[in-house]
């Protein structure tokens, strides 16, 4: 009806406005210029052309089908996403986040590079809670960043850790910043079967960072923190040990089988009874509507993105474009898998320059994941290939909002915190190959599955150790290579392999030892 129209029309711009408020004309435009070539498509050259869309049909579509406004993202917010960043915001005003960082600084505080390392662990935690990197970064590296400082990491360093560990909250379960929910929607797989094969990628990104981090900080020739400059484990865990029940609560609701939005209930009603324990956090009827109020805050960086985001699909299922776009692709590519996932990580850097993770994510899934399948790759490993390399949008100049919110907190040059952020992160373009070519996924036999797990682990720590250019002392380029060799094979899932792995790895080892033992006799008085 006439008034079916008006109403879509209505709601189409207030979609548009809402994604420039929220996100800024990035995001607006990438609902405008897709009705822009709904309407003039028939001006294009054929292969990105067609016979164009009246005004009044191009509304209708957006409005009224499943493949626009009310697709999949609205229903992915309102399901899902909402109930889990309230949930989110309930564990914050419960003093969640002081009690991570209180509890890494406690037992790695000491080591090398302490500070950050209990920035990262921290982040991990954090992730497995917030699932958004910006508003991660801004809560704990308020605490971490000046700790690192103190403790003689430069700014850009400093800031780049933190933006670096946050960034892991988009690919730790459960949460993983909507995109679990959206692949569960989009894949009909189950979502705590998404989040169990999440698990062992995002832990390894920790891991990378961690271990980036820990010879980072002996390169620079940092120490830890004093004893009487930590907070005492015992402590922390007396005043905060209750903040754990309600994730175990929500993963055991999960677990059992109850919905991810009745999950994300039963934890809130745990985090508010919990915290009566503590008068410092209980959460009496002010504190409650703070956190309904957070929560609301924080929904509007996913929730602003849904009606931009369905004009845009619906565009592409109107007009055919998308699956014109996926044969383009396979054409340019050739059926070549190393090529595809290439010019996969170009538009996902590209479309992360205007627009944040999930939004990336989703809309190169839409057209990119039936190439991948098409290319042998089953449809979960396709949708966490895009999804990982989505996370580019967050790290990699000169759009890179996560390390440029760390660095305004460590008062740093905002692009070489960039681009420190992309050197301790770069992890995540190597694992997207990985999902690709190994069973890290958990896509083989238990014997395959274990192999690659075992392989991908010591290659992860080889890999982010070469990354650094220090073992024992600096690398010679010829120490370099060998270790790069080491790196190569600990990522080939086999036995064989991952044992010439270690052995190569060891070898440098001591190598660099007996070179570090003979510089300091030469440098001794007595030589």
């Amino acid at each position: 009806t006439l008034l079916d129209f008006w109403m879509g029309v209505v709601l189409t711009l207030v979609s548009i406005e809402a994604a420039r408020r929220v996100l800024g004309w990035g995001m607006a435009l990438c609902a405008v210029l897709p009705i822009a070539y709904a309407l003039f498509g028939s001006y294009l050259p054929f292969i990105v052309g067609h016979r164009g869309f009246t005004f009044r049909r191009i509304v209708e579509f957006v409005y009224l089908s499943s493949d626009g406004i009310f697709g999949v993202m609205a229903e992915v917010v309102a399901g899902f996403i909402l109930p889990f960043v309230v949930f989110g915001a309930f564990m914050e005003v419960a003093g969640v986040a002081r009690f991570f960082v209180d509890l890494s600084l406690a037992v790695l505080g000491r080591i090398t590079g302490g500070p950050a390392q209990a920035a990262v662990i921290s982040s991990l935690f954090m992730g497995t809670v917030s699932g958004s990197p910006i508003p991660e970064t801004v809560t704990t590296g308020t605490v971490t960043i000046p700790l690192m400082k103190r403790t003689g990491f430069p700014p850009h360093i400093a800031a780049a850790v933190e933006g670096a560990a946050s960034t892991g909250a988009m690919i730790m379960p459960p949460v993983m910043g909507a995109g679990a929910f959206i692949m569960a929607e989009m894949t009909g797989i189950p979502y705590l079967q998404i989040i169990k094969v999440a698990a062992i990628p995002g832990i390894l990104f920790y891991v990378s960072v961690g271990v980036m981090v820990y010879f980072e900080s002996r390169k620079l020739g940092l120490r830890g923190l004093r004893a009487d400059e930590l907070p005492r484990l015992g402590r922390v865990m007396r005043r905060g040990w209750y903040l754990f029940l309600p994730i175990i609560v929500l993963m055991g609701a999960l677990i059992i089988g109850y919905a991810p939005e009745t999950s994300a209930v039963f934890g809130i009603v745990t985090a508010i009874a919990l915290s009566w324990l503590n008068p410092e956090t209980r959460l009496g009827p002010t504190r409650i509507w703070e956190a309904l109020v957070e929560g609301g805050k924080a929904s509007l960086f996913v929730a602003a993105l849904t009606g931009a985001v369905g004009i845009l699909i619906g565009v592409l299922a109107l007009t055919g474009i998308g699956i014109r776009f996926s044969y383009i692709l396979v054409e340019v590519a050739g059926k070549n898998l190393p090529l595809t996932l290439l010019l996969l990580a170009v538009a996902t850097l590209v479309l992360g320059l205007a627009l944040p993770i999930t939004a990336t994510y989703l809309m190169v899934a839409v057209v990119a994941v039936p190439v991948l399948m098409d290319l042998g790759l089953p449809v979960l490993t396709a949708h966490m290939i895009i999804l990982w390399l989505a996370l580019d949008a967050n790290i990699t100049p000169p759009v890179a909002l996560g390390p440029f919110a760390a660095a305004a907190i460590a008062e740093a040059d905002p692009m070489k915190t960039g681009w420190s952020c992309f050197r301790f992160a770069k992890i995540i373009y190597l694992m997207p190959v990985l999902f690709a070519y190994t069973h890290i996924l958990l896509t083989g036999t238990p014997a395959q599955n274990l192999w690659a797990v075992i392989s991908v682990t010591v290659g992860t720590v080889v890999f982010s150790i070469l990354s650094t250019g220090f073992f024992v002392v600096r690398m010679t380029i010829v120490e370099f290579a060998v270790l790069a060799l080491a790196t190569v094979l600990a990522f080939i899932p086999f036995a064989a392999t991952t044992v010439a792995a270690i052995v190569i790895f060891t070898a440098v080892y001591f190598w660099q030892r007996r070179r570090a033992g003979a510089a300091l006799q030469t440098a001794s008085p007595g030589a």
